[in-house]
């Protein structure tokens, strides 16, 4: 290969051939005429992996030679999707990768598209983490992600007839190259038995061991500036065969230690609504959490010696509840491994662990039976009892009442007595976070109001956030190519450059080649999804889209009625003028979830009914996208002309597929909740769609009783809506399928249908309006992507490193 124009650049990609070559000889065991696709993946990644390698120790070696302080970020999902794409992004080494591959006709566009998703989360919650772990990479602050090496994931999601099946993830079915196993990094977790007190120490003797082993996957910053490790766990019995019982010829009770062990790591989120999937629930949040801080007062002994200063050198974050039980965890390792009183013990781990919570829902805040609790974790409930007591009193002396006193419990003593987990969490660190404004107000006066009062310092916000590297650079090249065009790149490592394309909002040159970049982004997704779902669709058409978790909350039912209403409307008055709009949704309802899983099925059913249907041509269409993952939503977000941000205010702590949008020029339709608030605020009030109640009013209709049977019957639309869903105009098959989901909005609306549907009925209206004026259009895009750039995650990260763990 020569080099001319591209100097240095073609001796790196002569140079990255023949690594890839070698490693596909040597490492792969092919040679270029019998390796497969799947071959030159692997070989591409393993060539790659040796330049990060270099810079994850180097990394390593300049975080012990300054005995610097590390960040430890404890997750139960790490959402990190697709990884040659991101790291050759972040290494700038992606034409060097591609001029490598076309040498022997690969193209790396397809060859990217062969790595699975890893399967380590579900939604918002996991993808932040992945967020974060690039972001303190890129900002080149020292970090380990803790979290589990899901075998199977949450699950891998199937339609059939309109339903949601759930299949097991097999990401892993041929292997990962992107990860290393440390057995040395290895712990024995317990379960079970009994505490005993020997010569003043206490003891406990687990009934139950599994070893918990690390392996490592490299994270790498913008410009390789940083590696850090992401730390998952997988579990082994001690003992993984029981010979005496296999020769006795009982072959599959030989392997339950194993099995049992295995269950740790199958699956996230097992379903728990038996008394088994509770105890595998806790034994699973126990196992990451207890490895996770073994692995941490471990390499801090090491390289620091007393373990008296553990708050200098270490930052705990739990990222949500899961992970409290981390906190008895560490009390236990400096009371009986170290031998520190408790008072010191107390005062170290409340000095090192912080907390963010990111939900206001009772139910996702975790409690456990007080008897699973302490039948599995004798001596940490031994050592909650111990810190509840001293927090009563701390509360008792403040002179708060005997209901906050209660409240404020780490032990729920109303009906079956249980261990409240966000409360633990709470007293045991020294800052608590909440994810966006609105949630941090609403914490302080909602789930933690007693607490607060108790610790009126201890909460404090930290919007979320989203790296732009993978949510525009990668995800979107044609709209970075254009935003590099009108303002340099700076933008990639500082995001509030993005600023520099508010002059260009009025020009209409720019404006018309952001559209064309759209366009060609929606012509993308069609094809895609014409391969995928059969459905055609036109680039044409305003792309409104829905895609996250399916939950009452999140409220795609509101989405799913007013596009039934808009569907009757379009046939009754074929007259008008309508805006040709293509509804899209995806996401993943929880196993058990009955609601969730059925709103899921109603969307299938009126796809199929209006996509069918001539009346309306291609004037609406709609599309459920099966299996959204990372990847989809890659390909979905720089597509979208309409973000659909909808639930009932005050439930949505932040969320992050707003930013993901609006980074993106997409429209946000939604409610004063969560984020939105804030997107508002930057990007102004007249670049976004806002409707419905504030969580304040939620709040008063809820208390003030509330008659959703009154607004049903006073809003026409609504009222045929809802009647065409209930009698079955959309499920001639079981008339009666979605009877019980309709009539719920009548008798409770809980989460506010009903009560915000005319609102957002005329804010899809308005957004028709400011569709069908182009310049108007295109003007509040370009305004978005423009002042999105402070909801980036290096600002999150960097407000955490400055004030909650000192590491900058």
């Amino acid at each position: 290969m020569t080099t001319s124009a591209n100097g240095n650049k073609t001796e790196k990609a002569a140079e990255l051939e023949a690594r890839i070559l070698g490693a596909l000889h040597h490492r792969v065991g092919k040679n270029e005429r019998a390796a497969k696709p799947h071959d030159w993946y692997n070989a591409s990644v393993l060539a790659l992996r040796d330049d990060i390698i270099d810079n994850w120790f180097a990394s390593t070696a300049r975080t012990h030679d300054a005995g610097g302080k590390r960040v430890y970020y404890l997750s139960l999902e790490f959402l990190i999707g697709r990884l040659l794409r991101d790291a050759l992004s972040n290494l700038g080494m992606t034409r060097e990768m591609e001029a490598a591959l076309r040498e022997h006709g690969l193209d790396l566009a397809r060859l990217e598209e062969l790595e699975p998703d890893a399967a380590l989360g579900n939604g918002g919650l996991g993808r932040l983490a992945a967020c974060f772990m690039e972001s303190l990479a890129t900002l080149d602050i020292p970090a380990f992600g803790y979290g589990i090496r899901y075998i199977n994931g949450m699950f891998r999601q199937r339609i059939d007839e309109g339903w949601q099946v759930e299949l097991p993830e097999t990401w892993l079915a041929h292997g990962n190259p992107w990860e290393f196993e440390r057995r040395e990094s290895a712990y024995c977790v317990g379960f079970g038995g009994e505490v005993t007190g020997e010569g003043g120490a206490i003891r406990w003797n687990p009934a139950e061991k599994i070893e918990a082993t690390a392996v490592d996957t490299p994270v790498v910053g913008w410009q390789g500036k940083r590696v850090n490790t992401l730390r998952l766990w997988t579990a082994n019995a001690m003992d993984p065969i029981q010979l005496d019982a296999f020769n006795a010829g009982d072959h599959a009770g030989a392997l339950a230690a194993q099995v049992k062990a295995d269950s740790l790591v199958r699956v996230l989120y097992p379903a728990d609504s038996t008394p088994a999937g509770q105890e595998l629930r806790l034994r699973q949040e126990f196992f990451f959490s207890s490895a996770s801080i073994q692995d941490i007062v471990r390499r801090h002994v090491q390289y620091h010696s007393d373990v008296r200063t553990l708050p200098d050198k270490a930052a705990i974050q739990l990222n949500d509840t899961h992970p409290s039980v981390a906190v008895a965890e560490l009390m236990r390792l400096l009371k009986d491994e170290h031998g520190l009183a408790f008072d010191e013990a107390w005062d170290i781990t409340r000095r090192t662990i912080s907390y963010t919570n990111h939900t206001l829902l009772p139910e996702a805040l975790e409690s456990w039976p007080l008897p699973l609790f302490e039948r599995l974790l004798p001596r940490h409930m031994q050592i909650i009892y111990t810190i509840n007591a001293r927090v009563l009193r701390e509360a008792r002396k403040a002179g708060l009442d005997d209901a906050a006193i209660s409240a404020i419990s780490l032990i729920d003593e109303h009906g079956e007595r249980r261990v409240r987990m966000a409360n633990l969490a709470f007293v045991g660190a020294h800052s608590v976070n909440g994810v966006a404004a609105l949630h941090t107000d609403l914490m302080k006066q909602t789930v933690f109001a007693d607490l607060h009062k108790l610790y009126p310092e201890r909460i404090n916000n930290k919007t979320n956030g989203v790296t732009p590297r993978r949510w525009l650079h990668q995800s979107n090249p044609r709209m970075t190519g254009l935003v590099r065009e009108a303002i340099g790149d700076g933008f990639l490592a500082e995001t509030e450059q993005l600023a520099g394309l508010s002059k260009f909002a009025t020009d209409a040159a720019f404006a018309e080649r952001v559209d064309e970049v759209k366009r060609a982004n929606k012509v993308d997704l069609s094809n895609h999804l014409r391969e995928l779902t059969g459905v055609r669709l036109d680039p044409d058409a305003l792309f409104d889209v829905q895609i996250k978790r399916i939950h009452e909350y999140k409220r795609q039912l509101l989405n799913l009625i007013e596009t039934v209403a808009l569907y009757d409307q379009i046939r009754s008055h074929p007259e008008k003028d309508w805006v040709p709009r293509v509804k899209i949704f995806g996401g993943k309802a929880a196993p058990t979830y009955h609601n969730a899983k059925l709103i899921i099925k109603l969307a299938n059913d009126i796809a199929r009914r209006i996509n069918s249907d001539p009346s309306v041509g291609e004037v609406l269409k709609v599309v459920f996208i099966p299996n959204y993952n990372v990847s989809l939503a890659e390909r979905i977000i720089p597509a979208a002309d309409l973000s659909e941000q909808i639930s009932t205010a005050g439930m949505e702590a932040s969320g992050t597929g707003n930013m993901k949008f609006a980074f993106n020029g997409a429209l946000t339709i939604g409610t004063l909740d969560g984020a939105n608030i804030e997107i508002m605020e930057h990007v102004g009030r007249e670049n976004i769609v806002i409707f419905g109640l504030t969580a304040e009013e939620v709040a008063a209709q809820r208390a003030n009783g509330y008659n959703p049977r009154e607004v049903i019957e006073g809003s026409g639309e609504l009222a045929q809506a809802v009647h065409s869903i209930a009698t079955g105009v959309f499920s001639p098959d079981d008339p009666s399928r979605y009877a019980g989901l309709m009539d719920a909005l009548y008798t409770s609306d809980w989460f506010m249908v009903a009560a915000d549907f005319d609102a957002y009925a005329a804010a899809q209206r308005d957004v028709d309006r400011r569709w069908c004026d182009r310049p108007a259009w295109r003007k509040s895009a370009i305004m978005n992507i423009a002042n999105v750039g402070w909801f980036s995650s290096d600002r999150t990260i960097s407000e955490y490193a400055r004030e909650i763990w000192g590491v900058m």
